[in-house]
């Protein structure tokens, strides 16, 4: 597969203190900004260590909920999620200012991802801050999924995202953590998943199905156990079979 390029991103900045060891082997990062897990102190140390190694950053925001870590549904209005994101992704940027580093793109934490997915009024208060934000972002966003749609219809620029580190349902929502087969931790088991989707366009499903899937960037969630020998294996893999990261 030659001349074919992808993205390896990472959530960061959410506790784990791991990030140094991983950052050599992806090429953007998703930096938490306040709402599910990190501050200002957390943010400053990620950014620095993403520069020294070259790798993109995007923010990470949230429901305002560190309880749940921004795993559970909130019960919140639009207009008080609009200011929450936006004050999220707005502390980062003053952090990257600090730095002279750029914002790259936003994507999504959690709970606020999944329903942004599959819900047009969450969908479209994400869309209304991408565009009061004055800059050329990108959104990290699953494929046919109606953030995307409606990401798309305002211009907003996106890019499409899967998971190398968890298992698809059929209507390629994510299977659930509460599930047994949830997560891939495998090393070989994680590159056939990702290396078939970049091959075939298709994800094989927990139900035993192959269905059809588009991502230019994939993420392995920093927070498992395994994140750095997965990633670094996961990178080695694809570069063998001709595929960059960048």
């Amino acid at each position: 597969m030659e001349n074919k390029i992808i993205d390896i991103n990472v959530d960061v900045g959410e506790g784990i203190d791991n990030e140094s060891l991983f950052m050599p082997f992806i090429s953007s990062c998703n930096i938490a900004c306040g709402g599910h897990a990190g501050d200002l102190k957390t943010m400053r140390r990620v950014v620095k260590l993403a520069k020294l190694h070259r790798v993109k950053v995007g923010a990470h925001p949230s429901f305002p909920d560190k309880e749940n870590f921004g795993r559970q549904p909130m019960e919140i209005s639009c207009v008080a999620l609009f200011s929450s994101i936006k004050n999220q992704i707005h502390d980062l940027i003053e952090v990257l200012n600090e730095e002279h580093v750029l914002l790259h793109h936003i994507k999504l934490h959690g709970a606020l991802y999944n329903l942004a997915a599959i819900d047009e009024k969450t969908a479209n208060v994400v869309v209304e801050v991408m565009k009061s934000i004055a800059l050329p972002i990108k959104l990290y966003v699953p494929y046919k999924s109606v953030i995307a749609d409606l990401a798309l219809k305002n211009g907003i620029n996106i890019t499409y995202e899967a998971f190398a580190d968890r298992n698809y349902n059929n209507d390629l929502t994510l299977v659930s953590r509460q599930e047994k087969d949830a997560l891939i931790e495998d090393e070989s088991e994680m590159f056939n998943h990702v290396f078939k989707m970049i091959s075939t366009y298709k994800v094989k499903t927990i139900q035993d199905s192959e269905i059809g899937i588009v991502a230019h960037t994939f993420c392995v969630h920093g927070d498992n156990p395994k994140a750095v020998i997965l990633i670094k294996n996961l990178k080695e893999k694809l570069e063998l079979h001709g595929i960059r990261i960048r």
